[in-house]
């Protein structure tokens, strides 16, 4: 998974997440990347800040901030509480469940929970979809 920061020809910012470069290129093309906040069809992608691994295995996420930082701040919490409140909670079965979901398994339904690195990835190989949870500000206070 990749996560691109991006802008609409109106001006609005936010983040996307694509499977790779390759499928940003590719929805792009087709005309189906558009702006999260307006709609807009005419998205490219916005100078980014580096994610940088630390040698413990955290991330750090390098911003210059943005006008609209706490708008979007809001806009996550409301996106996180949403799914949380109407998604079930898995715990670490996420990628198992997904993957009997996406197999039929099991009747689709929302869910959410925690996945290691080794997991995302190989659900993203097998072309399961999913979204990672925004990562809030005050859940590192």
């Amino acid at each position: 998974m990749i996560q691109y920061s991006l802008h609409c020809s109106k001006g609005h910012q936010y983040d996307a997440w694509f499977k790779n470069a390759a499928a940003f290129d590719e929805q792009q093309a087709r005309g189906i990347v558009t702006c999260a906040v307006c709609g807009d069809g005419a998205v490219e992608k916005a100078l980014m800040a580096p994610s940088v691994a630390r040698t413990d295995g955290d991330r750090l996420s390098v911003s210059a901030g943005h006008p609209d930082a706490e708008q979007i701040r809001t806009m996550l919490r409301a996106y996180r509480q949403k799914v949380t409140s109407e998604a079930d909670y898995v715990g670490d079965k996420f990628a198992e469940e997904a993957r009997k979901i996406h197999f039929q398994e099991v009747e689709a339904r929302g869910i959410y929970g925690e996945a290691t690195h080794d997991e995302v990835a190989g659900l993203a190989e097998d072309g399961i979809e999913f979204m990672p949870l925004p990562d809030l500000p005050e859940e590192h206070n």
